[in-house]
Order: C-alpha cells, then structure tokens, then sequence
C-alpha cells in the first residue's frame, strides 16, 4: 500500500507564483532577485502556517537556480533545483533552533560557514525557531550575521519576533507575513479537493478556512480529518459535527426567543446546547461573535466585515433589520462583561443563564430609557456635587393593619403605600416595583436636551410622588459661627463643661466650600473637639444640606503646654528618679542580683 502523504506536505508550493496570500513578500523577494539586490540576512516573522519556512526554502532554491526565469522563479529542471527537490543539495543547511539552541551548536555552523560552495553560487543557511536560541547563541552569532562572506546567506525565520535580541533584529531584513484571508484559503481549499477528486460543499470549506482562522498549514490538516471521516465526502453537516462548533441557527433562535422575552424557550435552548458538550464560556463568546455581526450588517457599508459563510449572509441582514441598534450594543456589553467575569464564577451554568435572563428583559430597559425613538443619556455634569443621601425610616414607625396595608408614618406627613393580596390564580407580570418618593434635582431640562431622569419623569411622574431635594448651601462664616454656638450650648446643657470651654475658645476659618479649620490652643482641647467630630458634623450637614463638609483641627503654636511629670519620663528614667530618692531600692538590685529590662 502506498504511504499517505498529509495535504500540507504533498502540496506544499514549489515557487513564490503557488505560495498563498503572501503576494507582498514573494514580490519583493523576486524583484531582489532578478535585480541582484539580495541581503546577506532575513528574517521570516510571523503566525504559524502562513509559508515562512515555505518561503525560505524557495529562495534558497531560486538563488542557486542556473536558469531563473524572466518573472524571477527557478526552472526546476536544471540539476540545482532537481538536487534541491531529491533533498541531496550541499548548499542549503537547515537547524531546527528548538532542538539546536547551544552555543556549540551555533560555532558548529559558523564553522561550516568559512567553506565556500562546490557548486552553486550561494550557501544558504535556514535557522527555523530562531526565538528558541539562547541568549548565549545569539551573542556568538553576532558577528558572523554582520559579516557573513559573500557566498553565505542566513533566513531566520520565527512566529515570536519579539523575543529576538535587537542586535540581531538590526542586522536582519524583516518580512512580516501575515495571516491567509478566508477567501484565499477557500479557494486553495478548492484547487487540492479537485486535485483529489473530492466532493465537497463550499460552505464546508468555508466552515474549515474559518476555523482555521487564517493558518493554511490548520486548515490541510482538518481538511485531511474530515476527508477521513466522511470517506470523501464533505458536506456542512459532517464538517460542522467533526470540527465541534456551534451552529449559527442556534443562535438566531436564541436571539428569537430573547427578543419576544420568552425566557422558557432561551433557557431550555440553552440547556439543549449545554448536553451537546458546549461550555458557557463557549456560548457567551458564540453568542457576541454573532451580535456582532449583526451590528455590522445594520449597515451596507460595514456589511463586508461579516465573519460568517456565505450561506448565513442574507439571514444576518435580515434580523438586524428587525433590531433595533441600542437593543446590540447593549448586549454586546452585557456579554463582554460577562465573559470577562466568566472565569471567576464558580457556578458557571447559573452565571450564563443569568447573562440571558438579563438579555431577556434587556428591551423593557430601554423602552424606559427612550422617547420618541430616540435613546436618551443620563444627564453629564461638570460640577461635582456632595452626596445626597435620602434618610431611612425607623422600624418603630412601620405597622401593617387587619387590612393587609403598609402604613408608613413619620413625623411631618403620613405616606400610605397599599399592596393588593396576591391570590393562586392571580397572573403574574413584571411590572416597575412601586416607590414612595422619588427624589429628582430641579432644572432636569435645558433648552432643547432632555436627560434620562427628566423622560422617567414625564412617563411615570403621575404615578409617584416626587419630593425635589434641597440644594446645599455654600459654607459661610455666620451660619457656621451660629451651628458652633448651638452645638457649644448643648455641650453645656450635657454636664460636658470642658468640651464646651474649649468649643468656646477655638477659632473658626474656612478653607473652600466644602472644608473649615479649627484652630485649638493645646494638645489637650484637640482630642476634646475629635471626641465630638461625628455629633458636630452631623448637626453641621443637616444645617447646610451638605454631606461633603469636613474640617480640620489645628493645633496654634504657643507657649509649652504643661505635661505631668509622671507622662514625660521613660521607664529608665522613671526607675533612676525612683533610685535617688529611695536609696534601699539600688541597695536591693544589687543584694538580689537583679536585672531591670526597660
């Protein structure tokens, strides 16, 4: 029986005229051919499966071809090329660096590199993984790679150029390859298939080039797979069970079922998709791929950056005409975050099926948000503005009556909020939660622009009743002066008559208006006036309707405070002090033979 010879090897291109998508890179090479213009070092960077080595090898063959033809390819006939093609040619050298990576190995080629060729005009030397040499080699390498001799030729060729020295990177003519369009690839697809006379469907070949997501070298390999599982025959049913990928119509009926809010049929899809072996991971990143390309095929012009088969186009077009632009955009966000956080979910089903329940409300969220078809923004401010906090009801003033209604009481209104009893049979419905007051800044219009608070309001203003918030007032030296004299009274009136001696004489002086310094005399009156720092500036915030006031103590530079002795002395000198006047105490550590730790 004949040895199978897999697709990327037995077809692998022979002259730059049969290397694929590569057409920026095979030009040039052959213009510096036919032009004599060829460097003595190139490096061949990029993804894997893109032709680097593919294109080594032919340069290597061409510039030793005695009969280049007019377009710069060699002849293949002459005996250069046939000892290339038998694999018996002494002019090209091939090391593999991933395995050849020690600096012997590097002063064993620059060794081979003083004999000049037998035969043939170059010696060329191919270094494949250059990336995997060590730092040691690279540096050995150094000087032959600046100055090689003139017959020598190095093509270095690695898919991490970034990990490449820079001296090395200065003394190479860089060609960047990079990844085969889809299109290129199907249509290569289709040349080998009829080489080998095998049946396929385009959109099969089409699933394959995606999949294997610009590396034509991939896409041999899963096109040889396929060809075996099929027995010759492929068709978009058997490639897309082979190559394990979730089908688009799962998603257009995912997103069906999310966009007529039927949240049964999403989350029993969804488990249809989880027994077929899909993980969510998996599913969130389908299912963005595929609002995506919804998003581009809103319009004509962006239509061409649709990564899907052809056989899936029209439909695209189709259903983003039926969706609305903010209903995407919001998803794709939802999604990203949620993929994002993925990985940091532990129950990664129950995170997924969250991501859809909220897809599957998403649209009455924007419904809330939009007027006249028009999305509306919240509101942006340039002022930063204190925090507005809305004050909690104790329990003690919430009763509920025989009549199964929440009383609410406070001190100035009564507000009743009535729940109606829900029975068995009562149909359910998702419905705004009702609230008591709604709090909303005065002036929400300006001119011709509405925020988002101002649309909540025209909607549902009616419904609630809204109280406006108090503006806060700007910190000013009187108002300040009478909340300390209030709060000094109350001092007083608590039996604290130091706190209030020293409230009494601290100076008061603002800073912005949001700040204020205290000015104390002592140490002492400082830690009297942080003792009251929370009461102070509660009754200083309800004062002025602002929750950003802070303030500062400072203590003002005098005369020396008077401190205790007893406060002022260490622990030896406390014992010295002891020592001089109790003399017994010195006679004792010594009698006993005692050490004083301090």
């Amino acid at each position: 029986m004949e040895n199978f010879v897999v697709s990327a090897r037995k077809y692998r291109p022979q002259n730059f005229n049969t290397v694929v998508g590569q057409s920026h890179i095979t030009t040039t090479l052959k213009n510096a051919i036919l032009n004599n213009h060829l460097a003595h070092a190139f490096l061949f960077c990029g993804p894997r499966g893109v032709g680097k080595t593919t294109c080594a090898r032919i340069l290597a063959k061409t510039i030793n071809c005695t009969q280049i033809t007019k377009e710069g390819e060699a002849c293949n006939s002459c005996e250069s090329c046939v000892s290339f093609e038998k694999g018996g040619s002494l002019n090209i050298h091939e090391l593999d660096a991933a395995s050849n990576n020690s600096v012997d190995d590097i002063r064993t080629l620059v060794e081979q590199v003083r004999f000049a060729p037998q035969a043939g005009k170059y010696k060329v030397y191919i270094v494949d993984e250059v990336h995997m040499l060590s730092t040691s080699a690279f540096n050995a390498f150094l000087k032959t790679l600046e100055e090689p001799p003139p017959y020598a030729i190095f093509i270095l060729a690695t898919t991490e150029k970034h990990k490449i020295l820079p001296t090395i990177l200065s003394r190479c003519q860089i060609f960047d390859f990079r990844r085969i369009n889809a299109n290129d690839t199907v249509a290569h697809l289709e040349e080998i298939i009829g080489k080998e006379h095998i049946k396929a469907e385009k959109n099969a070949l089409q699933l394959i080039a995606q999949k294997s997501e610009g590396c034509m070298r991939d896409a041999l390999s899963i096109l040889d797979k396929i060809v075996s599982f099929s027995n010759g025959e492929l068709t978009y049913a058997n490639t897309l069970e082979h190559l394990n990928i979730l089908d688009e119509a799962y998603f257009f009926k995912l997103l069906d079922y999310l966009v007529k809010q039927d949240l049964t049929n999403a989350m029993l899809l969804y488990d249809e998709i989880n027994q077929k072996g899909f993980e969510g991971d998996m599913v969130l990143y389908g299912l963005a791929s595929f609002i995506r390309n919804l998003l581009v095929c809103k319009d004509a012009a962006s239509a061409k950056l649709l990564e899907s088969i052809e056989g899936w186009r029209e439909q695209y077009i189709s259903t983003a005409a039926d969706i609305s632009t903010p209903y995407l955009v919001s998803a794709l966000n939802l999604l990203n975050e949620a993929e994002i956080q993925f990985k940091m979910a532990r129950n990664k089903r129950l995170h997924v099926e969250m991501a859809l329940i909220k897809l599957n409300f998403l649209q009455q969220a924007i419904e809330l948000s939009m007027e006249d078809n028009q999305l509306v923004k919240k509101k942006l401010v340039e002022a930063h503005y204190p925090i507005r906090l809305k004050k909690i009801l104790p329990l003690s003033t919430i009763s509920v009556n025989q009549e199964a209604k929440l009383i609410i009481e406070t001190p100035t209104t009564a507000a009743k909020i009535t729940k109606a009893p829900v029975t068995a049979n009562t149909s359910t419905s998702v419905i705004p939660a009702p609230a008591s007051k709604v709090e909303a800044s005065p002036n929400t219009n300006e001119g011709n622009k509405k925020n988002l608070l101002a649309v909540l309001q025209k909607k549902y203003g009616e419904k609630y009743e809204i109280e406006e918030v108090i503006e806060s007032l700007p910190l000013s030296m009187e108002p300040l002066r009478k909340c300390w004299e209030d709060y000094t009274h109350y001092l007083e009136t608590a039996l604290k008559h130091s706190a209030a001696g020293t409230f009494k004489f601290a100076v008061l002086s603002i800073e912005d208006e949001t700040h204020f310094t205290i000015t104390v005399p002592a140490l002492t009156a400082q830690k009297f006036v942080e003792q009251e720092r929370m009461n102070l500036l509660e009754k200083i915030w309800d004062h002025f309707h602002n929750r950003a006031i802070q303030f500062n103590i400072l203590v003002a530079v005098g005369e020396k405070e008077d401190v205790p002795l007893h406060l002022s002395l260490n622990s030896k000198q406390k014992y010295e002090r002891m020592a001089a006047q109790y003399p017994l105490i010195a006679e004792l550590k010594t009698k006993l033979n005692l050490e004083v730790y301090f």
